[in-house]
């Protein structure tokens, strides 16, 4: 099981079983809402459990972002209809025992930094980066 929340405290999650490995999406909207990208893992829906209130805002039609109404901490990621949710690894307690796997929408990243870890990277998106390997699936 793994935990987190926001920053102030007034959300607070839960996370029932095995988190997907962390991904960092460099794309223009994660960059601009977070100020850097974003690093997320992913649970399935049906095993995550949300204490307080979220809000979402969606930026794109299909796609939404949860964040603390409180303090603006970004915690969710989520496509509409998908049984998974993506948690922003930030937002997780420690030791959360993930670990960076790759990184999408590379064609979009900032301009002021350069990815040096030597792991699997890709333009746009992929799902052998965002498919959790042990479930085979989005």
């Amino acid at each position: 099981m793994n935990t987190g929340g926001c920053a102030c405290g007034a959300v607070r999650y839960r996370a029932e079983g095995a988190l997907r490995p962390v991904v960092a999406c460099h794309c223009e909207t994660c960059r601009r809402t977070s100020g850097h990208h974003v690093a997320a893992t992913s649970c399935l829906r049906e095993s995550f459990t949300l204490t307080g209130e979220v809000q979402w805002w969606s930026a794109t039609p299909g796609y939404r972002r949860g964040f603390c109404p409180t303090c603006g901490s970004q915690l969710f990621w989520q496509r509409e209809g998908s049984p998974r949710i993506s948690i922003f690894a930030g937002t997780l307690d420690s030791p959360t025992g993930l670990r960076l796997h790759g990184h999408i929408y590379i064609s979009e990243k900032g301009d002021y930094y350069d990815l040096t870890d030597g792991l699997p990277a890709t333009p746009l998106t992929d799902p052998d980066l965002t498919t959790d390997p042990a479930e085979g699936a989005a």
